[in-house]
């Protein structure tokens, strides 16, 4: 079934001035996790403040499990990576190369205060962005993430192709979605991913589905695809950086 989210009215994320992020970032090199999430904390403290502007920052992580709010010991089967406890929604997921990650620090009060609606324009950002690639993204009533069909595997079959989980601080987020490139899918073989059981349900990634795309023809897409949800992005192109301090005002 599809989730209710389908139905909300994301026209109000668009930002009523027409401003949109300030600032957009590419690390080239993976950027340990922990590094990460010390770096998103200061900015979030610091857009809170109003002294930085907003940030999406798109990396990749080393080989590691995060688990979120809601992850349980249960779900590690196998502790063949280093694994972080994580304040963002969501149980336990597997990041490492070959993965985009799109953390995201917006100042929702500028936009509109509503998680549900915010988490559904994630959602479509991702679904758009895999429609750049002919691949059709769907969201489910009762599992989080971006779903696609598999009939090839069977009747009723889906894989995960992309995860959310977000955390907010003064109605600014942070943390943010994870787009499978091309990961070793393996890797995720040591846990139950985000919780779900059922064998119908697997995970995927663009290469894995027959697309060779590359990290940078993603980059493009979810940049463009941004703006039709949230917003017009600012007019320079994103910095490539190589160490995460650069983002630690």
């Amino acid at each position: 079934m599809v989730n209710d989210r389908q139905s909300l009215d994301l026209t109000r994320l668009s930002r009523p001035d027409g401003g949109g992020v300030q600032e957009w970032l590419i690390s080239e090199a993976p950027v340990p996790y922990l590094e990460a999430v010390a770096a998103m904390e200061a900015r979030v403290g610091d857009i809170a403040a109003q002294k930085a502007p907003e940030l999406v920052w798109l990396l990749e992580h080393p080989p590691l499990y995060t688990s979120g709010t809601s992850g349980r010991p249960s779900d590690l089967l196998n502790p063949r990576f280093p694994i972080f406890a994580t304040g963002r929604g969501g149980q336990l997921t597997y990041h490492g190369p070959g993965q985009r990650i799109a953390y995201v620090m917006l100042d929702l009060k500028r936009i509109r205060p509503n998680v549900r609606a915010y988490v559904a324009g994630l959602e479509q950002w991702i679904i758009k962005t895999l429609a750049a690639f002919n691949v059709r993204g769907e969201r489910r009533e009762d599992r989080v993430g971006v779903w696609v069909s598999r009939p090839d595997k069977g009747p009723g079959f889906e894989d995960k192709i992309a995860a959310i989980g977000v955390r907010l601080r003064r109605w600014v987020s942070f943390h943010g979605i994870a787009i499978n490139v091309e990961p070793n899918l393996a890797h995720f073989n040591a846990i139950v991913p985000c919780g779900v059981t059922d064998p119908r349900y697997g995970v995927t990634s663009l290469v894995d589905l027959g697309h060779p795309v590359t990290m940078a023809d993603v980059d493009i897409a979810l940049r463009w695809e941004f703006e039709a949800v949230f917003g017009s992005a600012a007019a320079q192109p994103p910095i490539v950086i190589e160490e995460t301090s650069i983002i630690q005002n």
